[in-house]
């Protein structure tokens, strides 16, 4: 079973600035409750026991509010001096694992609802080094769009974003520790998870696998998105 989750709590939510302009943006308030909160119950209730938080912007907030232990679950920071992108969160944080197993890098500012049963069925079953949750987007423009086999095998990553209905990259990322070493990045490296890492990570010839699921999916990095977060997650 999968037992661990860097979750990527760290970059400036620039974007959201105007509604939400003194805190991180996982910590966006939704119902009276932390964003962040619903996404790490989320997963609490798939298994997850010890969560890794990437944090760097106005961390203070995010640190004071989880402590070191989160309902049954154990709680660990990866704190960012200066912005890493969010392929340099994934590395430092994945530095404070230990223990053999694939592990979860999840967006902070996401809430997709992935069966990680099915997903990490599936990343056993293709000896898969990286294994994706997708999802059809409905926007143009706005998400990685994907060259899936019918196997799932990940072919191509199309970094100037899909189209509507097209598969995208949800944000859900189950991978072995041991292949992040062959995209040639280490701790302390600035550089992009989606435009940099996984793409390295392909042309090694690491193995990624993508896997759709149709339950909910919200991203808050916009203001109507998080306006409309409140009725998904009520």
């Amino acid at each position: 079973m999968v037992r661990h989750a860097i979750v990527l709590a760290g970059g400036l939510g620039t974007r959201l600035r105007a509604a939400v302009p003194d805190l991180p943006k996982p910590m966006a308030p939704v119902n009276g409750r932390p964003f962040l909160e619903y996404q790490i119950d989320y997963w609490i209730g798939q298994g997850i026991e010890h969560f890794v938080l990437s944090v760097g912007y106005l961390h203070g907030a995010i640190t004071a509010h989880f402590g070191s232990r989160y309902r049954d679950a154990a709680i660990e920071y990866a704190i960012e001096e200066t912005p890493m992108g969010t392929g340099g969160g994934v590395l430092l944080a994945a530095s404070r694992l230990t223990g053999e197993g694939p592990f979860l890098v999840l967006n902070g500012d996401t809430y997709f609802e992935v069966d990680l049963r099915s997903l990490a069925a599936l990343h056993a079953e293709r000896d898969s080094d990286w294994t994706l949750a997708l999802f059809r987007s409905n926007e143009a423009g706005r998400y990685m769009g994907l060259s899936v086999a019918e196997d799932g095998r990940v072919h191509s990553l199309e970094v100037e974003r899909g189209e509507v209905g097209a598969l995208a990259n949800g944000g859900v990322y189950l991978i072995e520790p041991d292949c992040l070493l062959h995209t040639g990045a280490r701790p302390g490296d600035s550089v992009s998870l989606e435009q940099e890492l996984l793409p390295s990570a392909l042309r090694a010839g690491a193995s990624l696998y993508g896997m759709a699921f149709p339950g909910g999916f919200i991203d808050i990095g916009v203001p109507d998105d998080y306006r409309r977060a409140s009725e998904m997650l009520r």
